[in-house]
């Protein structure tokens, strides 16, 4: 999943919030290969509220859409009140999303670094 972009996001603080152990080491792995600073991966919308309050410098975020039966939007909403840009990650078709969050880049599973670092670094 590694790309030829190493670096590309070095120094960026980013949340990730997804509660499938596996995709979330492994994305983890993906970003921390690339330069970033990995905060988390939140496991439950709970767990990602409460990092937070309790982080000052967030660069950005990538959300499962679905985390433990539970939607991400109070996360992303969080996000949005401090400025801080994020993408979603999902398996859920675009229809799922709220007309709020309809300008957000959705990425289907499974992620392709590529287009993740592609994102995050147009998004600084």
């Amino acid at each position: 999943m590694v790309d030829s972009q190493s670096d590309a996001l070095k120094g960026r603080r980013l949340l990730v919030v997804e509660d499938e152990y596996l995709i979330a080491a492994d994305l983890a792995d993906v970003l921390t290969s690339q330069g970033a600073d990995v905060i988390g991966p939140a496991g439950s919308v709970k767990n990602a509220l409460d990092m937070l309050a309790k982080e000052s410098q967030i660069d950005g975020a990538i959300l499962d859409i679905n985390v433990r039966g539970e939607r991400v939007y109070p996360v992303a909403d969080a996000l949005r009140t401090r400025g801080v840009p994020f993408v979603f990650t999902t398996g859920y078709d675009s229809w799922v999303i709220p007309d709020a969050f309809a300008s957000v880049p959705r990425l289907e599973k499974p992620v392709s670094a590529a287009a993740l670092a592609r994102l995050l670094t147009l998004r600084k």
